[in-house]
């Protein structure tokens, strides 16, 4: 059977990420999905493998190649019948270049989206979860307000931070050439153009996909991390129009984060609306 296809899904939370593995999955050549386990993986073998471990010395270069490689191939055994995989993590934006250099034909779809939006977006699943005291957030400090819920969550090594970080980075990068950035506003008002474009992209054939009829939901991890519909897919992709629930204010500081809606000094590709 012919070696599986390997390409990355990545790019800030709530923006999109677990919409576009649902509709990917529609098609029987795809493998994708939520957040997988291989980036923490990743992370914590190049851990074993690095300067003060004991195994580091004895382990070289093209071993470490191989077994960083080997966590992929044994991860989607099970999935040969999709030969080409979509693995979602964010930490892949801040590992393009390894990525890169394991899976040189690898391309790399990053969801973005308004970082005001993703703090709303946040804020409402946090308020729509009224007696449950998320995982997101280690004490009272930090869980208090909405401000301090917000920039809790800004800060560099916390969920949308690191994102939003570790994205910036691949976007100026060498390698940005191979990753390729989604509006969420334009995956939800015009799905089938983005997808086809996505497919471009990959240099993949064309897959008819249903718009009204898709499906992905993951309740129990959702609810371990304690902050149901988290993951939940709304059947129809379609643009929802509403009102932010965050302070004038804070929606204000945090919508002027969008560094991909200049792409000068990039070699990325990006997919969004046209200026008005």
């Amino acid at each position: 059977m012919p070696a599986q296809t390997f390409h990355f899904i990545t790019g800030l939370p709530r923006a999109g990420s677990t919409l576009l593995a649902a509709l990917l999955q529609q098609n029987p050549r795809f493998h994708a999905g939520m957040t997988s386990p291989l980036g923490t993986l990743f992370s914590s073998m190049l851990n074993q493998f690095g300067a003060g471990s004991e195994f580091g010395p004895v382990i070289s270069q093209p071993q470490r190649r191989r077994l960083l490689r080997g966590l992929f191939d044994s991860y989607y055994a099970g999935a040969e019948a999709r030969p080409v995989v979509f693995d979602t993590n964010r930490l892949w934006s801040a590992k393009l270049p390894a990525v890169l250099d394991l899976f040189p034909d690898a391309k790399v779809i990053a969801c973005v989206r308004n970082v005001a939006w993703v703090m709303d977006s946040i804020e409402r699943l946090y308020q729509a979860n009224l007696f449950e005291n998320t995982k997101l957030f280690s004490d009272e400090t930090e869980r208090n307000t909405v401000y301090s819920r917000v920039d809790t969550l800004a800060q560099r090594n916390r969920l949308v931070g690191f994102a939003w970080a570790a994205l910036k980075e691949a976007f100026y990068g060498q390698h940005a050439k191979s990753l390729l950035l989604i509006e969420y506003d334009l995956l939800s008002q015009a799905p089938e153009k983005v997808l086809r474009l996505v497919y471009d992209f990959i240099g993949a054939p064309w897959h008819g996909h249903d718009f009204n009829n898709v499906q992905y939901d993951a309740p129990e991890f959702d609810q371990a991390l304690g902050l149901a519909g988290l993951h939940r897919v709304r059947p129809k992709v379609a643009a929802e129009s509403r009102r932010t629930i965050l302070p004038p204010d804070l929606f204000e500081q945090y919508s002027k984060l969008s560094f991909w809606s200049d792409a000068a000094g990039s070699a990325a590709h990006v997919i969004r609306p046209k200026p008005e």
